[in-house]
């Protein structure tokens, strides 16, 4: 039987309370259920562009370690090729012809030499500062650029292999003013 203190009235009023109150909660977890399927399927997204661009720097890359030995061979050719022996014909065109095929092939493989000019700015990302000095008398250097190239670096698509081992010009100093001695650093010994 009903209560006989609530009225017909008042008892489907509690229960279409309760049907609403069970209906936005089910719809509350069905949102809920929405919104953690759809950060799951960006999860997935994600995961997966992740894993194709470290696919593709693998490919990019994987032949990092074989240009890296290949290098100091060029390096050899190269001075082979700077040396003048007396009738050494033969033997530099078959160096040059050595030396243009391993180009051919570095090339390819998309590495290119790092040579920056006498007065490029120096670049640590791209070359290793082997000595400071002070320009040649007579010629204007700003601090920070490169003198000389004492050996190409190489770059493998975008990576450096090998930075360029340069000189590097560093402020002149004043030769004018007198060093400061020990003497100079002395406290003032009174009269």
């Amino acid at each position: 039987m009903s209560d006989p203190t609530l009225s017909d009235h008042d008892q489907p009023a509690e229960a279409t309370k309760s049907l609403e109150t069970l209906l936005n909660e089910a719809q509350a977890k069905i949102e809920e259920q929405r919104d953690a399927h759809l950060r799951a399927l960006a999860d997935a997204d994600n995961a997966r562009k992740r894993a194709q661009a470290d696919i593709a720097a693998a490919g990019k890359y994987a032949i990092e370690r074989m240009v890296a030995d290949l290098l100091p061979v060029m390096d050899s050719l190269e001075a082979a090729l700077a040396t003048r022996p007396a009738d050494a014909g033969p033997l530099r065109s078959g160096v040059e012809l050595t030396l243009k095929q391993l180009r051919t092939a570095l090339e390819k493989a998309r590495v290119a030499a790092i040579e920056p000019a006498a007065g490029e700015r120096f670049d640590p990302n791209r070359h290793q500062a082997m000595a400071a000095v002070e320009a040649p008398p007579g010629e204007m250097r700003e601090p920070n650029t490169v003198l000389a190239v004492l050996q190409k670096g190489y770059l493998l698509h975008d990576r450096v292999v090998r930075p360029a081992l340069v000189t590097v010009a560093k402020a002149v100093e004043n030769s004018t003013a007198n060093p400061i001695s020990d003497t100079d650093l002395a406290p003032d010994q009174g009269p």
